[in-house]
């Protein structure tokens, strides 16, 4: 964003404000001095008037011009194309010293006495504003003859360009910077004069109407102006040439000038282009073939914001022009364009970012400069259309200010902070600010962002140093308690002979349905997987598993002992954590102790193994869900009485199909698994007897039912049980027997053979009264 410092000037009053402490002042509040450069004429290039103009006789590029400097009337040879009489020009006298280092001398030009030099705007040190000499006029001051340049604020002046950051649209104006200045200065804003008496003007309202069935979240306004003997004051073409602004047609350049300094974005449309002169011209407001806000005459003239068609541009010089000022939110437009892209032109820029939503300020001044600067005849009111606005309101305290700020700030400070910044404050409510957000702030959304206003105002500098105090929070939550276990387990795993694999968080759909799993539901799929193979979440860790070991089989591989730890999906996708392992092949490397022909893994030998990771556990008979497991060998693992997971031999034709030998798998909830200090636990000090017992009993009966049973009877002093022996032939029939082996011990003193047995005969005692068992 360019700005002057006399530009600024206009909407502020900048008196005694130096050019350091100004540029001091916008980098304190945030606004990044890009650029800085000073534009000064030279002294001695004063203001001429040229009263004569005749052909050179002797060049046919030449021409001797009689030129009055008030003190003086001095020849001078101009070979300018624009050259004339009977305007006011910039002298460079006898003796001045022009940019570059070229001193001005009397000379002789094809034999003609030269007292000086006329001169083009890059001449004296300004950008070029196009071919030839300058032509001065009043719209820089008072013409004076013989009066230094430098001395009119135009020609000595500050250019300043300032960084904004991509969220303050607000600042894309002379007035948008002026009002940042209001705040950081304390200095209030210019009322800009403009003609408020309307008697004599025809109204607009008999010329032109707008058409539409909703507003689309826009803001518009109307005006029209007859365009009559308008040049573009010098002014305007060199401050527009300052900021790099270039322009086909003086209405153009006025709307680019005051679109700069407003904010408000203006567009010109011949008024041809909405009805014919006897008639009166309709403007629509409609959604266009790509569902942005348009506006539409005979034809399609723009869309709101982004666009200008290319013949619904003022090309004319003179003419009835409709001026059209407008607002749309950046939030609005900039969702539509990432939605769909479509050509934009210049404006957009502003609109993307935030324009100024005070419309009407921006009209008004356009017109005002085509009042000032010609006899044009501007149509009385405006056509508008406004869209219903809810400001934002952020409550505070004084107190939360202060937390966030590190010092007390006084409640009428702020208050005049957030007045300057265009802030409405409510009634305080005890020590709360109520705060409304005006509509150009977009970038204001939450209470630092409030704060930020505040501090940036105050300045950075001026808020004090204090010792940084910092006490961290005890952030040893469920988290990481959960990561620590999960790494307890890993290790563990690793210890047991176990080798970690890691797949991603996707399966085949296909695969896993083939196999008996349930996969997320179909309304809740992924929408965009990375692969035909990676379609959906994994409902289980188990299918990696099978697909890394075959593949370990095809490289070669005899001994495969993989886990994996990691999260797997229900139909809903909700996720839980899930520990698996798989072991395929021998059950240890070939070495001399087993004569280099290990045997191959079978189901104890895996129980024993998942126990060394996993811990104490039961197992308790079960029929699967899937295809993946063996139906006679598979078992539902028990932790502390709750259901943990499953362990079970792969389906033999699984096996087949993927080309493993004896495959067991297990897949356990780690929610199920300890992770908790270890508790130590009285032991007794005397000795411990054991006592086997064998039973008959059916076959039928499970080991869980015997089981309950025994927990049922059992007396204090059994420490605990388990089954050493099972056997079963023709002879017994449907029966079977089966050795169980009881530890007993007590706290307080030696078991005698009296106390082990009547601890044994009322278990077995259960035993034959609720499952018929008898002793063999």
């Amino acid at each position: 964003m360019i700005v002057t410092k006399n530009w600024l000037n206009e909407w502020i009053d900048l008196g005694g404000v130096s050019t350091e402490q100004l540029l001091k002042t916008f980098n304190a509040i945030g606004l990044e001095v890009d650029r800085h450069e000073v534009i000064r004429v030279p002294d001695g290039v004063v203001v001429g008037y040229v009263e004569q103009c005749e052909r050179h006789p002797d060049a046919d590029k030449l021409n001797v011009c009689q030129v009055n400097i008030g003190s003086a009337t001095r020849q001078i040879v101009c070979g300018a194309s624009n050259v004339r009489a009977g305007i006011h020009i910039a002298l460079a006298t006898v003796g001045s010293e022009l940019p570059g280092g070229l001193k001005i001398k009397a000379a002789k030009l094809r034999g003609v006495e030269s007292d000086g030099m006329i001169c083009s705007a890059k001449e004296v040190g300004l950008p070029s504003i196009g071919e030839g000499i300058m032509i001065l006029d009043n719209s820089i001051g008072e013409l004076e003859v013989g009066k230094n340049l430098n001395d009119y604020p135009l020609f000595n002046d500050d250019l300043i360009e300032i960084e904004l950051t991509a969220n303050r649209g607000d600042c894309l104006s002379i007035h948008g910077i002026a009002r940042d200045l209001r705040a950081a200065l304390g200095r209030p804003l210019r009322e800009l004069a403009s003609k408020e008496n309307q008697e004599g003007r025809l109204g607009i309202g008999r010329i032109l109407q707008l058409q539409h069935n909703e507003t689309f979240g826009v803001d518009l306004l109307f005006g029209a102006v007859e365009v009559q003997e308008f040049a573009v004051p010098f002014l305007i073409t060199l401050r527009l040439a300052l900021i790099d602004e270039s322009y086909s047609t003086a209405v153009d350049a006025v709307l680019l000038y005051a679109t700069h300094s407003t904010g408000v974005i203006l567009r010109a449309y011949p008024f041809e282009k909405f009805g014919d002169p006897s008639a009166k011209g309709v403007i629509t407001l409609k959604d266009d073939e790509n569902g942005f806000a348009a506006l539409y005459g005979k034809e399609k003239v723009s869309v709101v914001g982004v666009s200008q068609e290319k013949e619904a541009h003022f090309t004319a010089t003179e003419g009835l022009v409709v001026i059209e000022a407008s607002y749309i939110a950046p939030d609005i437009i900039a969702k539509k364009m990432g939605e769909t892209k479509i050509a934009s032109c210049p404006h957009y820029y502003r609109t993307s970012r935030g324009s100024e939503p005070k419309i009407d300020a921006g009209i008004s001044y356009a017109m005002n400069l085509f009042e000032k600067f010609s006899p044009s005849q501007v149509y009385g009111g405006n056509i508008e259309l406004l869209s219903s606005y809810e400001p934002r309101i952020v409550s505070m305290s004084e107190e939360e200010i202060e937390s966030f700020i590190g010092m007390n700030v006084d409640k009428t400070t702020i208050t005049q902070i957030f007045k300057n910044l265009g802030m409405d404050i409510g009634a305080p409510k005890g020590s709360t600010f109520a705060i409304t957000i005006p509509k150009f702030r977009h970038d204001i959304i939450n209470k630092q962002d409030v704060v930020e206003e505040i501090v940036r105002i105050i300045g950075i500098d001026n808020i004090p140093s204090k010792p940084f105090v910092f006490a961290e929070a005890n952030r040893f939550g469920d988290d990481l308690n959960e990561y620590r276990k999960t790494r307890s387990y890993r290790h563990r795993a690793a210890q047991s002979g176990f080798y970690e694999s890691v797949h991603f968080v996707f399966n085949e759909r296909a695969q896993l349905e083939k196999l008996g799993f349930v996969c997320t539901d179909e309304a809740k799929e992924l929408l965009n997987p990375i692969t035909a193979t990676f379609d959906t979440l994994r409902p289980t860790l188990l299918v990696g598993l099978l697909n890394s070991a075959s593949a370990n089989v095809k490289v070669n591989q005899k001994r495969i002992a993989l886990f994996e730890t990691g999260m797997v999906f229900d139909q809903e996708r909700f996720e839980s954590k899930r520990l698996s392992f798989i072991v395929s092949g021998p059950m240890e490397n070939e070495k001399i102790a087993n004569a280099g022909k290990p045997s191959n893994i079978d189901f104890a030998s895996f129980v024993q193994l998942i126990s060394n990771v996993a811990g104490s556990f039961e197992l308790v008979s079960h029929t699967p869900s899937h295809a993946l497991a063996h139906p006679y060998v598979c078992a539902k693992v028990m932790i502390d009485g709750k259901e943990a997971g499953e362990l079970f031999r792969v389906h033999p034709a699984i096996e087949e199909e993927f080309d493993l030998s004896q495959t067991f798998m297990c897949e356990l909830k780690t929610d199920c698994l300890a992770y908790a200090l270890i508790q130590a636990q009285p032991y007794s000090k005397y000795q411990a007897s054991f006592r086997d017992l064998s039973l008959v009993v059916p076959q039928s009966v499970t080991y869980e039912a015997i089981k309950s049973v025994i927990e049922k009877h059992a007396s204090a002093q059994i420490r605990r049980f388990y089954p050493v022996d099972r056997y079963v032939s023709e002879a017994m029939g449907d029966q079977m027997s089966l050795t169980l082996r009881f530890v007993l011990q007590s706290d307080e003193k030696t078991l005698e053979e009296e106390d082990i047995s009547a601890a044994m005969e009322w278990v077995l005692d259960g035993l034959k009264s609720e499952l018929g068992a008898s002793l063999r």
